[in-house]
């Protein structure tokens, strides 16, 4: 595993590619509202991408045919936007969006609730973003990394929701996907990498109502959960210090 550590200049333009990134969350999060298309997501979020002069990270990696992931319901990660797909009052929909600034990424997701939404939906959306907070306990110099995995799994559970095993977050820098991976749940009997200062992570908690299994949609991108019940995601980029972790993909 070669898990790189970020020089002060590599770390500043990923900072400012975070500062972009968060910004764009903002403006779509501004937009959510029953009657729009995931298209209409998409559109938006690619523009305010390119307009801030960064390259959007998703759009034709690995084939993926849109700028911003936007999931519906029991759909996890990866939906394909669709001028089609309308978000519904009661709905809960997951943007996931990358940025490239200067050569350096930015991975973050955030879920919304579409309109007024039932209290357990918006229960499973604050649990998975308290998760995240729960898990960058651990974000430290000193720490190993499934501490992190450990955390994030445990506060999820005893709050009765399950966390996706198939998926994992990444070290992130000059490529979207870095190593490390990072589980949010604990490996059996391994304690992972040691945390170092200059090391920075995507990490991102994908929670769901029901049970942990997902599989894919024949459009061979949109997993969603087996048993169709609702899924979150929050995830934003971090960045391991000498101190407390920093969040480079919030305002």
């Amino acid at each position: 595993m070669a898990v790189t550590i970020k020089s002060e200049r590599e770390i500043q333009l990923m900072r400012e590619a975070g500062k972009i990134l968060a910004e764009v969350h903002e403006k779509l999060a501004e937009m959510i509202a029953p009657g729009i298309t995931t298209w209409d997501i998409d559109r938006k979020g690619e523009e305010l991408i390119r307009s801030a002069d960064c390259i959007p990270s998703f759009k034709g990696y690995q084939g993926y045919p849109a700028s911003i992931c936007v999931s519906i319901n029991d759909e996890v990660v990866h939906g394909i936007p669709s001028r089609e797909h309308r978000l519904f009052e009661g709905d809960i929909v997951s943007l996931d969006a990358g940025v490239i600034y200067q050569g350096y990424q930015s991975d973050a997701a955030r879920t919304h609730g579409v309109g007024k939404i039932d209290p357990e939906a918006q229960r499973l959306m604050d649990v998975t973003k308290e998760s995240f907070y729960r898990g960058i306990r651990y974000a430290r110099a000193g720490c190993h990394l499934y501490q992190i995995s450990a955390a994030i799994q445990s506060y999820v559970e005893e709050n009765g929701f399950s966390v996706v095993r198939d998926l994992v977050g990444h070290g992130i820098g000059r490529e979207m996907h870095e190593d490390p991976q990072i589980p949010n749940f604990r490996p059996k009997l391994r304690r992972g990498i040691r945390l170092r200062p200059g090391m920075t992570l995507a990490i991102e908690p994908m929670v769901n109502a029901g049970g942990y299994e997902v599989w894919m949609l024949e459009d061979d991108w949109t997993i969603v959960t087996q048993d169709g019940m609702k899924s979150a995601h929050y995830e934003n980029t971090v960045l391991i210090t000498e101190g407390d972790p920093e969040i480079l993909s919030l305002l």
